[in-house]
């Protein structure tokens, strides 16, 4: 026999819990058995079919007999943790054909819209004139670096090489609309019977409508706007100063200081509260992370074909970023960077090419 190896120990308020992260199965134990179990890790030789503890932990699948081989895993088990632990939604009945499904999901969102929604943003206490108004986004035809997607995709690049050179404050405006604001042109592009927490609509694709992604614009060279970070209101298209910029890009980004002089940058932050509203199964941690993707490689495309290079990064020093923008609960959380300005095209900067080079 042998302990199951997808269980995680959990300690909550005086209780201990065992997860079943592959089943999703959890159970609190009580002294006596965390004792007994904690015997048997140290010693499953020890395990007797007639114990009642035992054959308890036998039917509750946290004794097992033993795999005939370990899942290879090349990471480490934190995210082996999250992969397993996201995998298969719990589900006693699934639909079998198409009115199954509409009414099993009619039935949760009226279950979900029977709750109290998260606020939308965090600034939802304060008026339009609290913010900073953002010039109206540029016409399409004023995007004529790369003005077809396939060009903007075809030289859309990482560099690691930016110009000191400023971008003008219409293209920032243009940037952020099309890439995180609520697009006026598809206000009509929703259903009657689209409750109005779920209709505004951006560029990208979200889970579930809900638009949980936040965007914070990080300002080092824009023209007209003063450095700073900011949050971007995504209906008002407007900005709020959170705070003036006090260090160098790159002891935001584990030190990668060749991006010292990005003109521009979007931290994208996740709603949790959001998505935990909606969806209660942490599934919906991999829909944050691929909204926050979407968004950025929109974010990308529109600044290729603004003939900008860009950069992105998942390399950040989250705890300092997250209070540099006042975010100080769980509720809200960082999730990636996304930046662009002119750039000589290089993949690399000149310091790590000088290495190369001398190699």
């Amino acid at each position: 026999m042998q302990v199951n190896p997808n269980l995680v120990f959990l300690t909550k308020r005086s209780a201990f819990i065992i997860w079943n992260y592959k089943t999703h199965v959890q159970f609190e134990l009580d002294h006596t058995h965390s004792q007994r179990l904690i015997e048997l890790i140290y010693d499953i030789s020890q395990y007797e079919p007639t114990h009642p503890i035992d054959s308890a932990f036998l039917e509750g699948n946290i004794i097992q007999e033993p795999k005939e081989a370990e899942d290879n895993w090349g990471w480490d088990d934190l995210s082996k943790i999250f992969h397993i632990g996201t995998k298969d939604l719990p589900s006693t009945e699934q639909p079998t054909d198409c009115m199954g499904w509409a009414s099993h999901y009619l039935k949760h969102c009226q279950d979900v819209m029977s709750t109290q929604p998260p606020d939308q943003n965090r600034f939802a206490h304060l008026q339009p004139d609290d913010f900073i108004s953002l010039p109206p986004p540029l016409p399409n035809d004023a995007l004529t670096e790369h003005p077809s997607l396939e060009n903007a995709l075809l030289n859309r690049k990482t560099c690691r090489s930016f110009l000191n050179k400023s971008i003008s404050l219409e293209n920032i405006s243009t940037l952020l609309y099309l890439s995180l604001g609520y697009l006026k042109q598809r206000e009509a592009d929703t259903s009657d019977l689209t409750p109005a927490i779920f209709r505004a609509r951006r560029s990208s694709p979200s889970g579930g409508g809900l638009s949980s992604s936040e965007g914070y614009l990080y300002a080092y060279n824009v023209t007209d706007l003063s450095p700073g970070l900011y949050y971007y209101h995504p209906n008002l298209h407007a900005l709020r100063l959170v705070r003036r910029l006090k260090e160098p890009l790159g002891a935001f980004m584990q030190g990668q200081h060749f991006v010292d002089n990005l003109a521009f940058g979007i931290f994208i932050t996740s709603r949790f509260d959001k998505l935990w509203w909606k969806y209660p199964h942490s599934r919906a941690y991999r829909v944050a992370l691929l909204e926050a993707g979407h968004i950025a490689q929109t974010t990308q495309l529109i600044s290729t074909a603004m003939g900008l290079n860009t950069w992105l990064s998942a390399a950040i020093n989250d705890s300092r970023v997250e209070s540099s923008l006042g975010i100080y609960d769980l509720n809200e959380q960082l999730i990636l960077f996304v930046g662009g300005g002119y750039s000589d095209g290089k993949a690399f900067c000149d310091e790590f090419n000088m290495l190369l080079t001398n190699d």
